[in-house]
């Protein structure tokens, strides 16, 4: 499985309350990515966890006393997978240190920061908080552009997060409710809302604004406007932003990624997520690839099972029967 298309590592649907503090170090390191759990109370500690995976997002709610997780240097080179964790505190306060940037987190606030970067969480006291995960190319903003906000308080009731803090929120409350087509369009609606709220945080700090990061939003923005176009490509979309190609390759390469590979994906999820949704049952899987700029069949059922591990209509058979 590619790492621009794998799904985040916690299960589908899992409630555990630990044993021990060992085993919230276990059961930490298996609903995130690897990291390094320390209190200085383990005798008393006490912690739950609760997590749901929606597509390509995983949300999480975690309830626990004084404690501490690190991303160590260490840990990073044990996953070369990129994801964005955005944070909801919920009740008692949280400390999130990232990129020399320091940001206390009080109940309704959010704050967003980069599991391929360290980092360090750390709570004083009992405190609840709701994780959501997701993968860099899961928004149309460049990495770099969203990782000037990491550490960065966004305070409750402030702007868009007075919108997107309750809906995560509501997200947490309904956790077990969350299934199927209806749960795989509230991730999309849930990444939506998470990017408009870091477009107008960023648009609202110009001193963070770079052209060439404004340059790759507004590509991946176009991408994702003409995925149906078959014939979409570096050519095409240098064109449209009066760039050489040569140029476009470079906007790509300094997120980590390609324009091919970009594009692939974009296409491949919402393929995935079609081939899942009753409204397209009726419809051949070679008929949804085409619609998404697929036209070669044999192509398209190789590039699927290379990113999901198996084949399109093994994938639409296995969400049909958990619906």
């Amino acid at each position: 499985m590619s790492a621009t298309t794998a799904r985040p590592a916690c299960q589908d649907l899992t409630s555990s309350v630990a044993a021990s503090f060992d085993h919230w170090r276990h059961l930490v390191a298996q609903s995130f990515v690897p990291l390094l759990a320390e209190t200085d109370d383990a005798g008393t500690f006490r912690g739950r966890m609760r997590s749901r995976v929606l597509d390509r997002l995983c949300i999480v709610e975690v309830s626990a006393t004084s404690h501490s997780v690190h991303r160590t240097p260490a840990l990073l080179a044990q996953s070369d997978q990129r994801y964005f964790k955005l944070n909801l505190q919920l009740e008692g306060t949280g400390l999130l240190i990232q990129d020399n940037r320091e940001a206390v987190l009080r109940p309704g606030d959010l704050a967003i920061y980069d599991t391929n970067r360290p980092y360090t969480l750390a709570f004083e006291e009992q405190a609840r908080m709701m994780v959501v995960m997701f993968p860099h190319d899961s928004l149309s903003l460049p990495p770099d552009y969203v990782g000037q906000l990491s550490a960065v308080r966004l305070s409750a009731g402030s702007g868009l997060t007075g919108i997107v803090g309750p809906f995560i929120a509501q997200l947490a409350q309904n956790l077990e409710a969350l299934s199927g087509p209806s749960g795989s369009r509230l991730a999309t609606n849930a990444l939506d809302l998470v990017s408009t709220m870091l477009h107008s945080e960023l648009a609202m700090a110009p001193d963070r604004m770079k052209p060439q990061a404004v340059l790759a939003t507004s590509v991946r923005e176009y991408i994702e406007a003409n995925l149906a176009d078959p014939d979409l490509s570096p050519a095409s979309i240098a064109a449209a932003h009066f760039i050489s190609t040569r140029h476009l390759h470079n906007v790509f390469h300094e997120s980590g990624s390609t324009v091919a590979s970009w594009i692939r994906s974009k296409r491949l999820e919402h393929i995935r997520r079609d081939l899942r949704d009753p409204l397209h049952s009726g419809t051949s899987v070679g008929a949804v690839a085409a619609r998404w700029g697929f036209l070669d069949a044999a192509h398209f059922s190789r590039t699927f099972r290379e990113a999901f591990g198996q084949s399109p209509t093994d994938w639409r058979r296995s969400a049909r029967d958990q619906a």
